[in-house]
């Protein structure tokens, strides 16, 4: 089978220490991640092979080095380098649109989360 299908995980929650903020490294928070691959077939489809796609649990894996690793100023930061460690990881993503949310930004109102989304074509 040739085509693309999408795998998707939907608000995988990590605690971290991303933000400008001196508060926000010293506190940390939790952040929350979509990602939604795009994945050229082949045959693992046909032959129901997981060593031929998008394992989701090495994938969770993935994202989670990254989230929970060195700290970002930037959520837009953080999300191209999930997005880019995914396409590494899994050469066959072809489109890797990341969303990262940050319930408790620091802005001077009442808001239930911020959030960037951020594709990048493998």
């Amino acid at each position: 089978m040739t085509g693309i299908y999408t795998i998707t995980l939907q608000n995988c929650a990590f605690f971290a220490r991303h933000g400008v903020h001196d508060e926000e490294e010293f506190l940390g928070q939790r952040f929350f991640v979509d990602a939604e691959l795009d994945v050229v077939a082949g045959d693992a489809l046909e032959k129901d092979s997981i060593e031929d796609t998008v394992n989701y649990g090495i994938a969770f894996t993935v994202i989670e080095e990254i989230i929970t690793g060195k700290r970002r100023y930037l959520i837009e930061s953080l999300a191209v380098d999930v997005a880019k460690g995914l396409c590494n990881r899994f050469p066959q993503i072809r489109r890797a649109k990341i969303t990262v949310r940050k319930p408790n930004a620091p802005v001077p109102g009442v808001l239930d989360y911020v959030q960037v989304s951020v594709e990048h074509l493998a």
